[in-house]
């Protein structure tokens, strides 16, 4: 493993991977969606750079003041680990929670608010990868104990770990099935067997975000899995058909601001009416 590239240049990768997908959209005219508006692009452009440019260097650099303050002997106190073993780390403490944080936020209402905007767009595409509420990544446990765990000294295994889970789950939301063509391979079935049981795949991430339950694909109660689509194998919540839902979104959903999906409780919709929603609360 190349430490010094990865210590040095890991975001740099992640921004040219996902410039990749981005790029192969457009190759496959996927990337401009007809059923985007113009909101749908406000919260994908602002909720990904404040993502990048003010969640996660804040949670990191907090980790790392509050750390210095009560256990600075911590501090690459596990510099020494092998990358393995570091990697491990990385998959229980940030990965594995991670699936839970997203199973719990479908679960509890106000949770779900704060995840609402990922599952409001009406496609699949590399742009909805961010594409969230700013307080669920700051409310994230895995974000904060993966800065603990750079803190302890595993930052150069943590590029890595980077890489590989973005480019997971880049490829997972693409709206490009790459899956599809493999799955039509003979030679590649025990191969893909296996593949769709331990990582996201278009196919079982796209059943995630499906707009009917009734459709038999869509699973919004499950495939919760970031990196490892193993959690759901693992804690029973995974379903796999190889197919994708024929629409994407929220059912009777209503119209709600491009402010409240990204700062919501900070901005708050005038009450409405009473009405009956299906899946306003955390049914997916």
């Amino acid at each position: 493993m190349n430490t010094t590239l990865l210590a040095n240049h890991p975001l740099l990768i992640v921004a040219g991977i996902f410039l990749g997908f981005v790029l192969l959209e457009i190759a496959y005219a996927c990337f401009r969606q007809p059923r985007g508006q113009r909101r749908d692009a406000l919260i994908e452009i602002i909720g990904s750079s404040l993502l990048l440019g003010v969640t996660f260097p804040l949670v990191m650099f907090l980790c790392t003041l509050l750390l210095d303050a009560v256990a600075p002997s911590l501090k690459n106190s596990l510099a020494g680990l092998h990358w393995v073993a570091g990697a491990a780390l990385f998959l229980l403490l940030d990965d594995m929670t991670q699936y839970w944080w997203h199973r719990l936020t479908h679960r509890v209402p106000f949770l779900y608010a704060l995840h609402r905007a990922h599952h409001s767009a009406p496609y699949m595409s590399i742009r909805i990868v961010y594409r969230n509420n700013s307080f669920y990544y700051l409310l994230m446990p895995g974000i904060w104990l993966s800065g603990v765990l750079v803190y302890l000294g595993l930052a150069p295994v943590y590029y890595g770990y980077l890489i590989v889970k973005m480019t997971v789950i880049f490829a997972a939301h693409s709206s490009v099935a790459w899956d599809d063509r493999l799955y039509r391979v003979r030679s590649l079935r025990p191969l893909m067997w296996l593949l769709e049981r331990i990582i996201s795949t278009p196919s079982t991430h796209a059943a995630h975000h499906g707009l009917n339950a009734g459709d038999g694909v869509t699973h919004y109660k499950g495939n919760f899995g970031n990196l490892l689509f193993f959690w759901d194998v693992l804690f029973g919540t995974a379903k796999i058909t190889r197919r994708r839902p024929a629409a994407y979104g929220i059912e009777d959903l209503r119209p709600i601001s491009w402010q409240q999906e990204l700062f919501w409780p900070l901005v708050r919709a005038p009450k409405p009416a009473a009405r009956t929603q299906r899946r306003q609360e955390p049914a997916q």
